[in-house]
C-alpha cells in the first residue's frame, strides 16, 4: 500500500508528522477517510477523533476540537485549534484520555458531536 505524509499542527507546533497508510478525519459534514493519491480538497474539521493507520499497521488516535484539513495527492495537513494524542508510544494513556475529554467538552460544537467524540475516546480507553 502506498504511503502519504500526514501533519497535524496546533498553535503550539506539530504533534504528528510521519508517513501513514491512511487517516480517518471528523469532517464537518461527517467522518471521511483519506489514502495516498486522494483528490485535492479542503474541508472543515469538527470536534472528534482523528484515527491514523501508521506505515507499520499500528493505529494512533488524536482528539481534536476543531480546525481544517488540506488534502493533496502526496500530503495531508490538518491545522487544529487543540489536540491530544490518545494512543501511541509515549505518554500516560489515562491522563491523555482525561485531557481529551476536557478538550472535547470545551468546544462550541453541537452536543451530539461532543457526545460522539467523547464516546469514541472512552472506547479507545477500554481497548487498552
Amino acid at each position: 500500500m502506498e504511503l502519504m505524509k500526514l501533519e497535524i499542527i496546533t498553535p503550539n507546533g506539530a504533534i504528528f508528522d510521519a508517513e501513514v497508510k491512511q487517516v480517518t478525519l471528523p469532517g464537518a459534514e461527517g467522518e471521511f477517510g483519506v489514502l495516498a493519491k486522494h483528490a485535492t480538497l479542503v474541508s472543515l474539521l469538527d470536534t472528534g477523533v482523528i484515527v491514523i493507520e501508521k506505515a507499520d499497521g499500528t493505529e494512533v488516535a488524536v482528539a481534536i476540537n476543531s480546525g481544517y484539513v488540506k488534502v493533496d495527492e502526496e500530503k495531508t495537513t490538518c491545522i487544529v485549534d487543540g489536540a491530544v494524542a490518545l494512543s501511541g508510544e509515549d505518554g500516560d494513556l489515562a491522563k491523555a484520555l482525561e485531557e481529551a475529554k476536557t478538550l472535547l467538552k470545551s468546544t462550541e460544537s453541537s452536543s451530539t458531536a461532543i457526545a460522539a467524540a467523547v464516546s469514541k475516546v472512552e472506547q479507545i480507553g477500554k481497548s487498552f
